[in-house]
């Protein structure tokens, strides 16, 4: 990895105190060792790091609206292997390799489509989706990434209302779905993980892509030293499992030694708290066997028994 990271996204943006984003770009860029050009949907990401007229990166780097993130980086894609074949050489004779950064709301839900047809068109790019879920950057409403039960700007929890009765979507299976080579599930309180993940996405010719938990201390409501403490939560209960997808085939990365009840992720975010009562305990039990029923569908297609 790339000792000096400040080389790549400087210090200086204004994330979040406790936001777990600068983490994840710098650990993405910092295990590339070739020119990368990087597309940002708009989010979280961009309004932090571009707030004119100045801008923590440190590399080719252009804004994207929410929704075509994915024709952006497919036009730049393609003018770039046009160029090439034109003998245009690149930095040290290094190729380059397109990074796509976007949340949970443009990439879940804005932005589908034209990622969608990015996949479906075979261009070579990485994109990393920081999934936060909810759309953090304009107050926490819900996204298609927010989990059942999670209570939102736009799905409040209240005497008779549970927050959001919707279930999450599975974006590992929609990306799947386009034949991509390889994808992953990451997480950013593992980086050492994320780090080797994007070394393989990095190294695939076409589409690729990584979607990584980011604890938002703000509407997940935590405190802002604990953003580790919960994605790790997330994933040792299961909520969250770390696994990849490499040409079709399945590998869990990371088996909890000990698998901790999901209350110990739920209890002491504010988005839950509402579940902690009798009446809602079915709520709870029923994320329970959701998790369940999802891991053991994980171990199948990974062909653990």
């Amino acid at each position: 990895m790339n000792k000096d990271l400040t080389k790549k996204l400087a210090s200086g943006h204004s994330t979040c105190a406790g936001c777990g984003i600068p983490a994840i770009v710098r650990t993405v860029l910092g295990a590339i060792d070739r020119p990368v050009v990087v597309v940002n949907a708009t989010g979280c990401l961009e309004v932090t790091t571009t707030i004119y007229p100045y801008t923590a990166w440190k590399v080719p780097y252009i804004h994207s609206a929410f929704e075509n993130a994915g024709a952006t980086v497919s036009g730049i894609e393609t003018a770039y292997r046009v160029l090439m074949k034109r003998n245009f050489k690149t930095n040290r004779g290094k190729k380059i390799k397109f990074i796509v950064f976007g949340g949970d709301g443009g990439t879940y839900d804005i932005g589908l489509q034209s990622f969608s047809g990015a996949m479906e068109r075979g261009h070579d790019f990485l994109y990393i989706c920081y999934d936060n879920e909810g759309y953090m950057n304009t107050g926490g409403q819900r996204s298609g990434a927010t989990p059942y039960g999670a209570e939102t700007q736009t799905t409040p929890a209240s005497e008779d209302d549970i927050g959001n009765d919707l279930e999450r979507k599975d974006l590992m299976k929609i990306v799947a779905a386009h034949g991509v080579k390889y994808l992953a599930q990451a997480n950013v309180a593992y980086l050492e993980d994320l780090k080797q993940k994007v070394k393989k996405a990095v190294a695939v010719e076409g589409p690729s892509f990584l979607v990584v938990l980011q604890p938002c201390t703000n509407e997940w409501k935590f405190a802002s030293s604990d953003y580790v403490r919960y994605g790790r939560l997330a994933t040792e209960t299961n909520f969250w499992p770390l696994y990849e997808i490499e040409n079709g085939n399945y590998k869990i990365n990371h088996i909890p030694k000990e698998k901790k009840p999901v209350e110990e992720f739920l209890k002491g975010q504010g988005r839950f708290k509402h579940l902690f009562t009798k009446k809602n305990k079915k709520i709870i039990d029923y994320i329970k066997k959701r998790i369940e029923e999802n891991w053991n569908k994980l171990l199948e297609k990974s062909q653990i028994s």
